[in-house]
C-alpha cells in the first residue's frame, strides 16, 4: 500500500540540497572524478534498496543531480510511502559520469534518511492498527531538516505535531515551575491565547490533570511517561472534552498497549532525531 501525501515545492528542499552539495564539493570540486572520467563520458545508474523499508525523498534526490546538471535525466519508479523490498530499484540516473558520481552521495544521504524516518514511522503506525490512535512526531528534528523530516513522517502514515513555538501553546513542567503550577498557567495562556490559539498542557501525573480539568482545562493534554494503566484513567478522567496524547520512550513494541488505553495521538520524539537510516545503494548500470 502507498500512502499519498502532498508533495513538498521544491523551495523546501532545495536549501538543503544546495548545502549538501556545496559541503561535499568544497572549494576544489570531485577529485577523484576529474582523475579518472574521461571527457564527455555519460553513464546510467539505479537506486536499488539493500532492505525492506518506505520511501520518501524522492523530490530532494531529484534536484541534488537537476541543480548539478539541469539535463540529467532522473526517472523515479518508486513513490514517497511506497512499500518496498531489498533489490527493488527505486529510480534510476543517466547523465554526465561526474554529475551522477558527484551528487550521488547527497542523494543517498538524503533518500536513506528519510526512507529511514517513514519506515520507522510505519511500523508504529501497523502496530497500532485497529485503535484510533495516531502516529505523531515531535519538534525533535536536526536543524534545517525539520520540514523534509516532518514529511517523511507523513509519508509513513504518521502525522505532524508543531513545526514552530507559534503554532501552538504548550504548557510544559518548565513553564508549570516558574507559572507556581498548573492553574496559574493555564490562565495565563487563556488570557493570551487567540480563539484560533489551540492550548496544550504536559502533565506527568493524574492530580495535575485534575487540576487543569477543574480549572477549566486545555485543548489537548500530553501525559507525559504514563504505563498503560495510567493512561486509561487518564482517559476516563478527560471524557472526550480535549485530545489526549501519549508521549516519552514508546517504542513498536509497547506502542499497542499504549494505544489500547484509548489515547488520541502517540508522540514519538526519536522517528526524527535517531532513528536509523535505510541502507539504499546507488549502481552503476554498465
Amino acid at each position: 500500500m502507498t500512502i499519498f501525501i502532498p508533495p513538498l515545492p521544491d523551495l523546501l528542499w532545495e536549501h538543503v540540497i544546495r548545502a549538501g552539495l556545496a559541503e561535499d564539493f568544497g572549494t576544489g570540486g570531485d577529485a577523484t572524478s576529474q582523475a579518472i572520467v574521461r571527457p564527455g563520458q555519460r553513464l546510467r545508474a539505479v537506486f536499488r534498496a539493500r532492505h525492506e523499508g518506505v520511501v520518501a525523498g524522492m523530490a530532494g534526490v531529484r534536484l541534488a543531480f537537476s541543480l548539478l546538471d539541469p539535463n540529467a535525466n532522473f526517472t523515479a519508479l518508486k513513490e514517497d510511502g511506497c512499500r518496498i523490498l531489498p533489490r527493488d530499484i527505486l529510480a534510476e540516473i543517466e547523465g554526465p559520469a561526474e554529475i551522477v558520481l558527484g551528487g550521488e552521495r547527497t542523494a543517498l544521504n538524503l533518500l536513506s534518511h528519510l526512507s529511514g524516518i517513514a519506515t520507522a514511522t510505519r511500523q508504529v503506525v501497523d502496530a497500532i492498527h485497529g485503535t484510533k490512535a495516531r502516529v505523531c512526531c515531535t519538534r525533535k528534528t536536526l536543524p534545517g531538516l525539520r520540514a523534509i523530516q516532518k514529511y517523511a513522517v507523513k509519508a509513513g502514515g504518521g502525522s505532524n505535531h508543531r513545526y514552530r513555538l507559534d503554532d501552538a501553546i504548550l504548557i510544559k513542567d518548565n513553564h508549570i515551575a516558574l507559572c507556581g503550577g498548573v492553574a496559574s498557567a493555564l490562565k495565563s495562556a487563556r488570557q493570551r491565547a487567540g480563539h484560533l490559539m489551540a492550548i496544550a498542557l504536559e502533565v506527568d501525573t493524574l492530580d495535575q490533570l485534575e487540576t487543569a480539568l477543574s480549572t477549566g482545562g486545555a485543548n489537548v493534554y500530553l501525559l507525559d511517561n504514563m504505563g498503560p494503566d495510567m493512561l486509561r484513567r487518564a482517559v476516563e478522567m478527560v471524557k472526550g472534552r480535549a485530545l489526549t496524547e501519549a508521549s516519552g520512550g514508546i517504542t513498536p513494541d509497547t506502542a499497542p498497549a499504549i494505544a489500547a488505553s484509548g489515547v488520541d495521538v502517540l508522540s514519538l520524539g526519536w522517528l526524527t532525531h535517531s532513528v536509523k537510516a535505510l541502507d539504499i545503494g546507488l549502481d552503476i548500470d554498465l
